[in-house]
């Protein structure tokens, strides 16, 4: 069984429709969300293998998932480090980000130095919204994830890929391949380029909404917000 996968342009229609008729909040989304990154990070990283988790977050919804999986983290016994150089100024991030300074999770604007003393990554830079260029001061951020030989999780995309087109062919994406990724809600086509171990996260949907989509509801297990699932689609 291969998962179908969603388009960024339905999987926008989908959050829509999840916040109007489906009634949810943007908050309960993101707080889903980034609990299911929280998970597959505890799965990939287990605490006695290294705490340090440096979160890059970007300014839209992507990194608003990234900030709720660091305060998770947190309260499992990591400690989170994070990275969030353009800070959204909308209510809710804000209330994101004073959550993680409560906690005394540090914030720091060198990445270089960050990923030198850290155990694992979390890309929560770019999601399945992303187009264009990548702009400043994500380029080199990029490049040190390409490079890193540290483990990164990428939330919905590497970031700087194409949601469709997969890897670029030019530009500081060009050659990032990293280590894991959580699809959120259903793969996105890129996911056909991808080599690394593959999660899928975010376990709200409605049958309704799933038939609506032409999307699979993978096997969640238990109370496990996220599941690992084969590249080919298999359940691991």
């Amino acid at each position: 069984m291969t998962l179908r996968t969603l388009s960024a342009k339905s999987a926008a229609a989908l959050d829509k429709e999840l916040m109007s008729s489906g009634a949810f909040s943007i908050d309960q989304l993101m707080e889903l969300a980034g609990l299911s990154v929280s998970q597959a990070v505890f799965k990939l990283q287990p605490l006695n293998q290294g705490k340090r988790i440096l979160v890059a977050c970007g300014p839209g919804n992507n990194g608003g998932d990234g900030l709720v999986a660091a305060r998770h983290l947190y309260h499992y016994g990591y400690q989170p480090t994070m990275y969030y150089p353009k800070q959204s100024k909308s209510e809710l991030y804000q209330r994101l980000t004073k959550q993680l300074k409560d906690l005394d999770i540090p914030f720091t604007e060198d990445f270089d130095s960050a990923v030198k003393q850290t155990d694992h990554i979390v890309d929560a830079i770019f999601g399945f919204s992303f187009s264009g260029e990548v702009r400043e001061p994500f380029p080199k951020v990029i490049e040190a994830l390409r490079d890193t030989k540290i483990p990164v999780l990428a939330v919905d995309a590497p970031s700087s890929w194409n949601i469709e087109d997969g890897p670029p062919d030019s530009g500081p994406g060009k050659g990032f391949q990293p280590q894991a990724l959580i699809s959120l809600t259903a793969p996105k086509p890129l996911v056909k380029w991808f080599k690394g171990r593959h999660f899928i996260g975010g376990r709200f949907l409605s049958p309704a909404i799933a038939e609506k989509y032409e999307l699979d509801v993978p096997p969640y297990q238990g109370l496990d917000q996220v599941v690992e699932i084969g590249v080919e689609g298999q359940k691991l």
